[in-house]
C-alpha cells in the first residue's frame, strides 16, 4: 500500500503525517478537573502504547486544569473544545499541544478567527473534527441529512476560514458511527486535501461491536494509503482500545511493536476450558507496557501439534488431558500439571517484558 504524502504536523514531540508512522490516540473518560485521576489515566495510556491523548475542556476549570496535565504528561495533551470558543482559548494558554474543534458547534466565523490568533504564536496544530451528527444546520437542510458530500463541505469550509487567517497547521477528520459513510467521506476528502487525516468511527460500540467496526474502518482506508493517525473508540476504559488499534497498524504491517495472541478455534482433540484461558491470558497481554519489539504468544488446545503450529511464537502452551506443555520458540521448556500453565505462561511474559520494556 502506498500512503499519500501529506503535510507533516507537530503535536508536541509527535509528528502526524509527511511520511511518519501512524500515530496511535486515545482521549481520557476522566473528569479533566481531577489532576490526578486524569494523569493516572494518561500514563496508563502511554505504558499501553498511547501516543497522543485528547481531554474533553468541558469548562473555565478544566482549562485551567491543563496547565498540570500538559506540563507533566507523559503524552501530548490535546484539548477537545466544543461549543465555547473562550475554553480553546485558555487550553492554549495552559500549554496544550493540539486543539481539536468540532466546526459543527463552535460557532460564528469571528470566534474562530479568535482561536487561530491564540494558536498562531505558538504554532499550536488545531484539527478540524466534522462528525456526521453534528453537521452545520444549513448543510443538513442542503442533502437532507448527513451525507459525505456534506461532511466534506463542512470541512473544507472550515478549512477555508483557517486559510484565509494564514493558517495551515491543520489535520482533518470526517468521523461517523456508520462505516460506510465514514469510508466515503474519507475517500472524498482525501481527494483534494493534503493535510494529514485522523481516522476513526465515532460511536463505535462496546468492544465487541465496536472493534469489529473500527477494524473494518480503520483498516479499510489505512490498506488504500489513506490515514495519518487514529483512534479505536470504544464504550468504556480508553486503555483497551491502543492494543485493538495496535493490533489493526500490526495486521497491515504498519507497525512491529503490539503483542500477537495466537490461539486455536478448538476441536474434538480439546479437553481443557481453551477459550477461558486463552481469555485470561488476552486480559494481561492487555495490560502489558509498550515493549521495544513484537511479542507472540500462543494458547494451543493440543499438547501434540501445539508447538509445531505456532513454533513462531515466543511463549506458549499447549493443553493436553489433565497437564500441558510450555515452550518457547517452538522448543518445549516444561510439561507441567493443567492448573500451573497460566501462571508458568505469565511468568515467561512478565520476565520477557522486564528485559524488554520500551522506555517511554
Amino acid at each position: 500500500m502506498q500512503r499519500k504524502m501529506t503535510k507533516p504536523v507537530q503535536v508536541g514531540s509527535v509528528t502526524i503525517g509527511g511520511g511518519s508512522p501512524i500515530v496511535v490516540q486515545s482521549m481520557t473518560n476522566t473528569d479533566t478537573r481531577d489532576i490526578s485521576s486524569t494523569l493516572a489515566q494518561i500514563h496508563t495510556l502511554a505504558e499501553a502504547g498511547c501516543e497522543i491523548v485528547r481531554l474533553a475542556v468541558l469548562d473555565a476549570d478544566a482549562a485551567k486544569a491543563l496547565k498540570v496535565i500538559a506540563a507533566t504528561s507523559p503524552l501530548p495533551v490535546i484539548a477537545d473544545i466544543h461549543f465555547d470558543y473562550r475554553l480553546a482559548i485558555q487550553a492554549v494558554e495552559q500549554g496544550i499541544h493540539g486543539l481539536r474543534l468540532n466546526p459543527g458547534n463552535i460557532g460564528a466565523r469571528w470566534k474562530v478567527q479568535e482561536v487561530v490568533s491564540a494558536v498562531r504564536e505558538q504554532q499550536i496544530p488545531i484539527r478540524i473534527g466534522v462528525n456526521a451528527g453534528s453537521l452545520e444546520r444549513e448543510i443538513l437542510e442542503k442533502y437532507g441529512g448527513p451525507t459525505a458530500a456534506g461532511m466534506v463541505e463542512s470541512a473544507l469550509g472550515h478549512i477555508r476560514i483557517l486559510e484565509d487567517e494564514g493558517y495551515n497547521k491543520l489535520k482533518v477528520s470526517l468521523k461517523a458511527s456508520s462505516v460506510p459513510l465514514m469510508l466515503e467521506a474519507y475517500r472524498k476528502i482525501h481527494e483534494v486535501i493534503d493535510y494529514p487525516l485522523h481516522l476513526g468511527v465515532t460511536e463505535a460500540g462496546t468492544v465487541r461491536s465496536g472493534v469489529v467496526k473500527s477494524a473494518i474502518g480503520i483498516g479499510t482506508l489505512l490498506a488504500e494509503g489513506i490515514g495519518d493517525t487514529i483512534r479505536v473508540s470504544l464504550t468504556g476504559d480508553p486503555v483497551r482500545e491502543i492494543p485493538v488499534a495496535l493490533e489493526i497498524l500490526r495486521v497491515l504491517d504498519l507497525r512491529q511493536r503490539s503483542v500477537e495472541l495466537i490461539s486455536c478455534p478448538t476441536c474434538g482433540r480439546t479437553q481443557v476450558d481453551l477459550a477461558a484461558l486463552a481469555e485470561k491470558v488476552e486480559d494481561r497481554l492487555l495490560l502489558l507496557p509498550s515493549l521495544d519489539r513484537p511479542l507472540k504468544v500462543a494458547v494451543m488446545g493440543c499438547a501434540v501439534n501445539g508447538p509445531g503450529e505456532a513454533r513462531e511464537a515466543d511463549f506458549g502452551i499447549a493443553c493436553g488431558k489433565g497437564t500441558g506443555l510450555l515452550f518457547r520458540k517452538g522448543e518445549i521448556v516444561a510439561r507441567l500439571p493443567e492448573h500451573e500453565l497460566l501462571a508458568a505462561l505469565l511468568r515467561e511474559i512478565e520476565d520477557y517484558v522486564r528485559d524488554h520494556m520500551k522506555l517511554q
